[in-house]
């Protein structure tokens, strides 16, 4: 090979390289496209109830009113290494105190840190990027009356090539699109906002889907189980209403059970699901109602294997 080929092909490896990092350089919201909105404190609680912030930012085990000291410290220990929640109390050094607006919702809707850098989607931002503007910052404005905790979290801990924030990029091209939550065809006003609590700030798809090779979720596979998300034997449970899943639940029996924590048998919520349905237990029996009646509408699809 001539040195003048070399060069070439040099030059186009390089070229190669620069556009990948262009297109995959972190993206933010524009700041013109952000209301003037006046925190609506009441709806951050129920969004931060809906989310579950508490779930994983809370210190491991927190009960009752520790359960709002979203000092981090949760491991989430997954095949690609151990992912460390952090700390999102509004301690300025520890926490996200000195977070503008701004640097909140590029977190929560893009998966952009306040400094540039590419979030970790164990952070569900693939989700939450179809939560309405608003509801962020009315997310925020409820974070910031919550106590301060100075805990320090250590970084995640992973292995080469996922330890590589940079390669973030190229999975958010893939499966980040930055677009608004746009309710189901033919869904009535109950159903829609059953759909946006569900898919959107419940982010209740991120454990109960099944995922690419990527790491995308499938969305032929919709609600239909999956795999433990920490790489466990177990299974998250189908939640579509077949025969496999939760097809023999009423509305009412899901609403119930989101309410309460039982069954239509009489058995009680297990596992990490318990976290889950203690937070929506804190929401409206017409928001409970909602998700019930969304549940209730998906396609009925048979547990894979």
């Amino acid at each position: 090979m001539s040195r003048r080929t070399i060069r070439r092909s040099l030059g186009v490896f390089l070229l190669l390289i620069a556009a990948g990092l262009y297109l995959t350089t972190p993206d933010r919201v524009a700041p013109e496209t952000i209301p003037d909105h006046t925190p609506d404190l009441a709806n951050g609680e129920r969004m931060f109830w809906a989310g579950g912030c508490a779930s994983c930012h809370a210190a491991p085990g927190a009960k009752g009113e520790a359960k709002l000291i979203l000092t981090g410290g949760v491991e989430l220990k997954t095949p690609f290494g151990v992912f460390r929640v952090p700390n999102i109390s509004p301690a300025k050094e520890a926490g996200i105190g000195d977070w503008s607006r701004n640097d909140f919702i590029n977190a929560m809707l893009r998966g952009t840190s306040p400094e540039g850098l590419h979030y970790y989607p164990a952070f569900p931002y693939a989700s939450y990027q179809r939560m309405r503007v608003e509801d962020v910052i009315d997310l925020k404005g409820f974070l910031d009356t919550l106590p301060a905790s100075d805990n320090a979290v250590a970084d995640h801990d992973l292995a080469f090539p996922f330890s590589f924030r940079s390669g973030l990029g190229f999975w958010k091209l893939l499966y980040l699109d930055g677009k608004p939550f746009t309710p189901p065809a033919g869904a009535d006003e109950t159903v829609a906002l059953g759909a946006y609590l569900a898919e959107a700030p419940g982010h209740c798809a991120e454990c109960h889907t099944p995922r690419s090779l990527l790491g995308g979720l499938k969305h032929d596979r919709w609600m239909a189980g999956a795999p433990d998300p920490e790489g466990g034997d177990g299974r998250v449970p189908n939640i579509t209403p077949s025969s496999d899943g939760i097809g023999s639940w009423s509305a009412a029996d899901i609403a119930y059970f989101l309410e309460s924590g039982f069954t239509p048998d009489f058995d009680s919520v297990g596992g990490s699901m318990t976290a889950v349905q203690e937070n929506w237990q804190n929401l409206s029996a017409s928001d409970r109602e909602a998700v019930a009646a969304y549940l209730k509408s998906l396609p009925a699809l048979p547990k894979q294997p």
